[in-house]
């Protein structure tokens, strides 16, 4: 080989490594990205969802909901367990908002664990209240409202008539205390009684426990001596 051959060769090898040394890579780098799916998939199930506002009762959506909530309720008896027995109350199909109210609380089981916390012997037995932190507890869950009485069905305050108190808090329309009710025990009835409160139901069965709740010892303001428990309330039909 020839001093010049020699040199071509050289040169021409030369440029081909140049070439191939500054020609940029076919194969992209993969761009950061701000997460991988993998990523946003477990931070989602890591990150809590804000949780769907609980449903309460107000003093403007309490009568829209008991009217709709009634057509569809089939239950018309509750059973009400104390620790000194058990009597069963009978509601009326016609007096509708009470009779719903009183339900929606049995299955909200509010009416579990309060007490009868009046009595006045002769008169009447009221149930429905506690001084317990869970009773306020459930009152506000389930909301702050009044019902419109409704006194014209024709029922009277009988013996074994259940009936609905009215708020003594600026109340001057006798608006009904959702949350707590009252048993006549008088015989033959409570008629004054008539006209101001909302009879609802009925005992219909147990009013030998209700006379017993009605008997016993009472301190100053009719709360009894020792706690009368309503262990359990269950709606039926």
């Amino acid at each position: 080989m020839t001093r010049t051959q020699l040199i071509i060769i050289l040169f021409f090898v030369f440029n081909v490594f140049t070439a191939c040394k500054d020609k940029p890579s076919k194969v992209k780098a993969a761009k950061p990205e701000p997460e991988s799916l993998k990523d946003s998939i477990k931070i989602d199930s890591v990150v809590p969802k804000a949780k769907s506002e609980e449903f309460v009762l107000t003093e403007e959506n309490v009568i829209p909901f008991f009217f709709e909530y009634e057509k569809e309720l089939i239950e018309d008896k509750v059973k009400i367990t104390t620790n000194l027995g058990s009597f069963t109350l009978q509601l009326y199909d016609n007096v509708p908002y009470h009779r719903a109210n009183f339900i929606y609380l049995t299955k909200k089981g509010y009416f579990d664990n309060t007490m009868f916390h009046r009595v006045v012997k002769d008169f009447i037995i009221q149930g429905g209240n506690a001084d317990n932190l869970e009773t306020g507890q459930k009152r506000q869950a389930i909301g702050r409202y009044l019902l419109p009485p409704d006194t014209r069905k024709g029922y009277r305050h009988d013996r074994g008539t259940l009936s609905m108190p009215s708020s003594e808090l600026d109340n001057p329309h006798k608006l009904a205390s959702p949350f707590e009710f009252f048993i006549v025990v008088t015989k033959p009835g409570s008629y004054h009684l008539d006209k101001n409160y909302t009879p609802f139901g009925k005992v219909i069965q147990g009013m030998d426990v209700v006379d017993l709740i009605s008997e016993q010892p009472v301190e100053q303001g009719d709360w009894p001596v020792q706690n009368i428990y309503i262990l359990k309330a269950e709606a039926f039909k």
